[in-house]
């Protein structure tokens, strides 16, 4: 069904005009006018608490988005999405990666089939396996007891995994050493087959279809490796699959009992609470991968019933969406003060970028007037401080960021923790306010005047750049889950705004398809076709070199 333009919508419109004014504001006034600012505009649910108080908005500004919500029918599509509907036009697919953590009694039926039993059935494989492996009764083809678990997946398969088993690393078991190989660049292959022993190595093999190129290179290579040290028999003790392509992976060599199913329901980037969450499994054990699960479901819960003004998630994107429209703000750095938070950055990288990097409607309509998902990156504090942040205080562009911080840490280091809790706050403060000339020349009173003038505007900071704080008590499996549903329902929703199709990603596949076919040239196995010129003398040069 086409919607709207967005552009010629009342609310979107109205937005327009009060952002005209809003350009000019300053955030150091709006909180002098408001001495409650802060307590009006934070809110709490699932174990996180946002701070979005040091934003360019106020009230009429959320008053004027949540119209606009309602004028998308942003709600309506969230019902969809949890009921099981095919929002996923373009694939005619159900999205329901809130399915994978809903209690077992939670009836979710598609097309007439029952998933919530299902994905318990996976999850009570997956509980049953890891059990087996982190208690020692799985041992490898010599008998001894598994150390090491290489993680074979590319995307999601890839990024949730290991975002969560590194956040979550306090947790981890002593004995098991989690790695990951995503990239088909061998030197990624070759630096964790250097680091382990076959004898008690198990392989996860992540590909729904057992087809994922890049994947499958590598779960061969891996193959090989094993086998010249054992016999095809030995590999069912060292290789399982999450997959549904039970063929394929018989003829690999893995027994099917140790595959482990999702479903075409479960996009990649939306994959870690499924099967392919198995090395979370692994790595902490199945009662913390549980509780990852009820965070997430304890934040679905919250961004389905939660007035508007109250929605962690629907506030987080609406000004996500009101910087990105009407503040010309074209990217998001995201700042975790947490060094387990590493990998979070590059996870939402994907789920954004991937979801609603789109430049047509959900009706095929090329979108002109408007703005989509900005570019997302960022890394953990202080180091970014070291690196970037001089160009988020003092470059031509703004650009909001995301603080995320742990009040308590799971260390005993606690100067450090104060430490890294005072440099968050600061830097929030200091993008908010920043420093005026005549607050440098205060700072340099003392110094002969001409001075005083020439080192002045390279000391000055513009302030009023926007970001957000988002504080939990504690990292725990609980709160990551809470976290990142959060992130994913900011996404739908902002999708939802834009009317792109936030679950597929045809953008991803041209390039895979070309890829096949150089691939095909540069080892001999095809004439060259006719690529452009550059494209030409890049393959020749490659085939020079060998």
């Amino acid at each position: 069904m086409r919607q709207p333009l967005l552009t010629s919508t009342a609310a979107y419109q109205a937005l327009q005009n009060h952002a005209a004014k809003a350009r000019d504001w300053q955030m150091r006034d709006l909180f002098a006018q408001d001495p409650q600012r802060f307590e009006r505009l934070s809110v709490e649910a699932a174990g996180l608490f946002l701070d979005y108080s040091k934003n360019r908005l106020d009230g009429r500004t959320l008053e004027l988005l949540k119209t606009l919500v309602q004028e998308r029918g942003v709600e309506r599509l969230r019902d969809a999405m949890f009921a099981g509907e095919k929002i996923n036009l373009t694939e005619g697919r159900a999205v329901l990666h809130t399915a994978l953590r809903a209690p077992r009694d939670r009836q979710i039926t598609v097309d007439g089939q029952d998933v919530g039993a299902d994905v318990h059935a996976v999850l009570d494989h997956v509980k049953t396996f890891s059990d087996a492996v982190r208690n020692g009764d799985w041992v490898g083809h010599t008998g001894k007891q598994i150390t090491d678990v290489i993680n074979i997946g590319i995307g999601g398969s890839d990024l949730g995994p290991k975002m969560v088993c590194l956040a979550l690393r306090q947790f981890a078991h002593p004995r098991l050493t989690m790695h990951f190989v995503s990239n088909v660049d061998g030197h990624d292959m070759d630096a964790a087959l250097s680091r382990v022993n076959p004898e008690t190595t198990l392989f996860i093999i992540a590909s729904k279809t057992f087809t994922t190129a890049e994947t499958m290179m590598n779960a061969n290579t891996a193959r090989q490796w094993f086998l010249q040290s054992a016999g095809e028999e030995a590999l069912a003790r060292h290789f399982v699959a999450v997959s549904t392509n039970v063929e394929a992976i018989k003829k690999f060599g893995i027994d099917p009992a140790n595959m482990f199913p999702f479903w075409d329901w479960v996009g990649g980037r939306y994959s870690v609470w499924s099967a392919i969450g198995l090395p979370v499994a692994l790595c902490v054990g199945f009662g913390y991968f549980s509780d990852f699960l009820a965070g997430a479901h304890a934040m679905d819960e919250h961004f389905r019933n939660a007035p508007i003004e109250q929605n962690l998630p629907t506030i987080l994107a609406l000004i996500g969406f009101w910087n990105r429209e009407f503040l010309d703000c074209a990217s998001v750095s995201i700042a975790p003060y947490h060094q387990d938070l590493n990998r979070f950055p590059a996870y939402l990288q994907q789920l954004e970028m991937e979801s609603n990097g789109k430049r047509v409607t959900r009706a095929g309509d090329v979108i002109t007037d408007y703005e989509t998902c900005p570019t997302i990156w960022g890394d953990v504090g202080t180091n970014g401080q070291h690196a970037y942040f001089q160009l988020l205080h003092q470059g031509t562009d703004v650009t909001p960021i995301d603080f995320i911080a742990a009040l308590r840490p799971a260390h005993e280091f606690h100067n450090h923790h104060a430490a890294l809790l005072a440099n968050c706050f600061a830097q929030s403060e200091a993008f908010m306010k920043g420093k005026t000339a005549d607050e440098v020349r205060q700072d340099l009173a003392g110094q002969p005047a001409d001075e005083i003038e020439r080192l002045a505007p390279h000391k000055t900071f513009p302030g009023n750049r926007p970001s957000n704080t988002i504080l939990m008590e504690y990292l725990t499996p609980a709160t990551l889950g809470a976290l990142v549903a959060l992130y994913e329902h900011k996404t739908f929703v902002q999708g939802a705004l834009w009317d792109v199709n936030s679950f597929d990603q045809w953008g991803v596949e041209l390039g895979k398809v070309l890829a096949k076919k150089i691939e095909a040239e540069l080892n001999g196995e095809a004439q060259p076709a006719q690529h452009d010129s550059s494209t030409n003398g890049l393959i020749a040069r490659a085939k020079a070199a060998v």
